[in-house]
């Protein structure tokens, strides 16, 4: 099955799936597919906005549920979840719409904000207006470098297996920067 037939069947799929959890990577993976005509944009932002909620939302409820216990399992998370409870002492709604834009936060601020005293429908609220404004931010992303890229190459479809490998490499790349200067 050639690469646009992939695409195509398993696409959306991969969006849900990828977006669960950080989904960056995948969102932008898919709105450079969006661009190319394999995908619906309209539908990649929707299934992102599903995805990205729902992923958020299970976070929530580990943390209000397992919180402690998922604390003791992973010390290192410490730092971030004192970061994150500072934060929602001055600014509620804004932490929680943030939280999904802020690298290192996106799994741990839902966890965070499930072991605070935030109101479940108040995360609901503010966790499904940060995937609105995330969703199309991200997945515009992937579409403006394939607007780019057809701007710089007339006969697009020749170099977007390229295009695809370079994309992919340059978040894999990105990610790895991030976590070593993390680290640091």
């Amino acid at each position: 099955m050639m690469l646009a037939g992939l695409i195509a069947q398993y696409g959306y799929l991969a969006v849900f799936a990828g977006t669960l959890l950080e989904g960056e990577t995948v969102l932008i993976l898919a709105g450079f597919a969006a661009h190319q005509g394999y995908l619906s944009w309209p539908l990649v932002v929707v299934t992102a906005i599903c995805g990205g909620t729902l992923g958020d939302q299970a976070c929530f409820f580990a943390g209000r549920h397992y919180g402690g216990s998922l604390f003791r399992r992973f010390p290192g998370w410490r730092p971030r979840v004192e970061q994150v409870n500072r934060l929602l002492l001055r600014y509620h709604g804004g932490v929680i719409v943030a939280v999904r834009f802020l690298y290192g936060l996106r799994l741990v601020g839902p966890v965070a904000i499930g072991m605070s005293e935030v109101p479940a429908w108040r995360f609901v609220l503010f966790n499904l207006i940060g995937a609105a404004i995330w969703a199309p931010l991200v997945a515009g992303v992937g579409f403006l470098f394939g607007r780019s890229l057809q701007w710089l190459f007339a006969d697009i479809q020749r170099y977007e297996v390229a295009a695809l490998v370079l994309l992919v490499a340059l978040s894999v790349l990105t990610a790895w920067w991030r976590s070593r200067r993390h680290r640091r």
